[in-house]
């Protein structure tokens, strides 16, 4: 489902060439539950950028379920993001002024679907957290907050989940139960990948890619 060949992402700062991601090659399955660490600077959140369409390589390529990612255009690369992958991010980047419901249904409201209350309520549901439908985000825990933004995530039944330190802002019980959410959808078939610096976090996962320096120095398996 995943390939990345050989990539490479050079950043230009000033007169200065920085190698965020040097040659890096993997490829992931359908089903897999994989896990990205690193130390801070590793190279680890340019490659989820890549890996979510958010950027390009520099050099090498990136497949995604056939697609040749690289040499897609901007509306194109729009449109794989919407219909094929779904993001959780550490901070829920959800909207504050509008409901839970309201919320999970902007995918569907972007991609032009109809039905999208029925689609999100569905959605809540199956995160276990359709009774806070129709609060704001400010009423509503961090734990509460991040099952919104899984919900979300699933609205357009993505092929892939990013999320990208899922549980860097929960306390641990929080953290332990949103990463039992996240094995529960791994376990009805959908791929997901995580990045995260907690061990405790990534022995969740069933494949932990570990990397320094732009590269991958470790790729194990469970």
């Amino acid at each position: 489902m995943i390939e990345l060949n050989n990539v490479s992402k050079i950043y230009d700062i000033g007169e200065v060439k920085v190698n965020a991601l040097d040659g890096v090659s993997f490829t992931c399955e359908k089903g897999e539950m994989i896990s990205i660490m690193g130390h801070s600077g590793s190279g680890k959140s340019t490659m989820m950028n890549i890996l979510g369409c958010l950027d390009r390589p520099t050099h090498g390529s990136y497949r995604l379920d056939g697609h040749d990612v690289a040499r897609l255009n901007d509306d194109e690369l729009a449109a794989i993001r919407n219909k094929k992958l779904g993001f959780v991010f550490q901070s829920y980047n959800l909207l504050p002024k509008i409901t839970a419901v309201a919320n999970v249904e902007l995918p569907l409201v972007y991609a032009g679907k109809n039905h999208r209350r029925e689609k999100a309520m569905a959605a809540l549901k199956a995160v276990s957290i359709d009774k806070r439908a129709y609060h704001l985000p400010q009423e509503m825990s961090g734990g509460e907050k991040q099952r919104v933004a899984i919900a979300r995530a699933l609205i357009n039944d993505p092929l892939v989940i990013l999320a990208d330190e899922p549980t860097g802002n929960l306390d641990t019980a929080t953290s332990q139960s949103i990463m039992n959410l996240f094995t529960e959808l791994n376990n009805q078939g959908i791929t997901i990948i995580i990045v995260t610096h907690e061990e405790d976090i990534a022995a969740y996962t069933k494949r932990t890619i570990v990397v320094r320096d732009g590269k991958i120095v470790e790729d194990k398996r469970r």
